[in-house]
């Protein structure tokens, strides 16, 4: 199978590699709003959130094109810091299973989103671990809807590990799980 830069594996159709994420927000979004099930209203909050975030020193981002040029996925993160609000959240938590160096010296990934037509392809996986194989931190950590999932199973095979469940953030109807893992992340 043909690389592109970074090692990313490609599929037959297509390519992960850098992007312009603001630039093609509202695409992503809509690939999010799908794999995600996210309502107009929820779009709307989420894009000055993406649009915040991609302001962030050390911000990185990465997406599935098609041949076409399509966003099919994406992936985004940057290096944590304590200060921010998704971490002022999971931190009792994770104080609570004295976990809470984990948001010391980490990369987050904030956002992994794959279209459903295009997921089980190994897109998710190229994302995420191109992403964090260009991070400076010698660990990553996330937070995932805590039930059992096609994406809680791809980041155990990558090596993350539950750092604390049950993880409730404000206005959001489902518990979360707080996951982390050393990089590089392990491969299949």
């Amino acid at each position: 199978m043909p690389s592109i830069p970074g090692n990313a594996p490609r599929t037959p159709d297509v390519q992960v590699g850098p992007v312009d994420l603001a630039a093609r927000v509202d695409e992503a979004l809509a690939v999010q709003a799908l794999a995600f099930g996210l309502s107009d209203d929820e779009i709307e909050v989420r894009r000055h959130i993406v649009l915040r975030h991609l302001m962030y020193p050390g911000c990185r981002a990465l997406g599935a094109t098609t041949d076409e040029g399509r966003l099919v996925g994406f992936v985004y993160g940057l290096p944590n810091d304590r200060a921010h609000w998704w971490s002022s959240v999971v931190e009792p938590y994770l104080r609570s299973t004295g976990t809470d160096s984990w948001l010391d010296d980490t990369f987050v990934i904030t956002e992994l989103h794959v279209h459903p037509g295009f997921q089980a392809r190994g897109i998710g996986r190229s994302l995420i671990t191109t992403l964090t194989d260009g991070a400076a931190q010698p660990r990553s950590i996330l937070s995932a809807i805590d039930i059992e999932s096609p994406a809680r199973r791809l980041y155990r095979s990558l090596g993350y590990e539950d750092l604390a469940r049950r993880v409730l953030f404000p206005s959001a109807p489902k518990p979360y799980a707080v996951m982390g893992a050393p990089l590089p992340l392990r491969r299949p």
